[in-house]
């Protein structure tokens, strides 16, 4: 009978080992399956109703229906830019000021021409001849660079400032150098 005891005795205590490791298996098993959960509940969100799969499925939804806001916005953007870029050509963009003494006087350059221009290199020049008790006012349009009407030399100086720099620039001009 001893052998029978210790044979059920050694069964018995193996299948007590072999309780315990699955025990021990089970609790952990469990502690890694909280710690999943646990994860899984911050990348699903508290509602934790939906599995990965529909999660991602409804952030890939999401994220073409902003994809497809953000195309309209920058639709929108880019016409409202060309309008804006079409009014920013026909603004002042170049400008320039020549003084001179239109009479070869002492009078300390009086006479003044300034130029005006947008992006296209077109607007105006407008000439102010000063003399000792009169004073005149000359306005002549500037059509790609170039006059209208016939230019003075301090008129095409100005316009030849006034396009070679992007910063206002005044110059005095001598007739003596014309």
């Amino acid at each position: 009978m001893d052998d029978l005891t210790s044979t059920t005795g050694a069964v018995a205590l193996a299948a007590a080992v072999l309780a315990l490791a699955a025990l021990i298996v089970g609790v952990v098993a469990l502690v890694r399956l909280r710690r999943l959960r646990a994860d899984q509940s911050l990348v699903l969100g508290e509602s934790g109703a939906e599995d990965l799969v529909g999660h991602a499925a409804g952030l890939g939804r999401e994220f073409r229906a902003l994809h497809g806001y953000v195309e309209d916005m920058a639709a929108h953007l880019t016409g409202r830019l060309d309008v804006v870029e079409d009014r920013l050509d026909g603004a002042i963009a170049h400008t320039s000021l020549v003084r001179y003494d239109a009479y070869n006087e002492m009078s300390g350059r009086q006479s003044t021409t300034l130029a005006l221009l947008d992006a296209r290199k077109s607007g105006i020049v407008i000439s102010t001849i000063h003399h000792r008790d009169t004073a005149r006012m000359y306005v002549k349009r500037v059509i790609d660079g170039r006059g209208e009407l016939v230019l003075s030399p301090e008129e095409d100086e100005a316009i030849r400032l006034a396009l070679s720099t992007d910063r206002p620039v005044t110059v005095h001009f001598d007739e003596d150098e014309a």
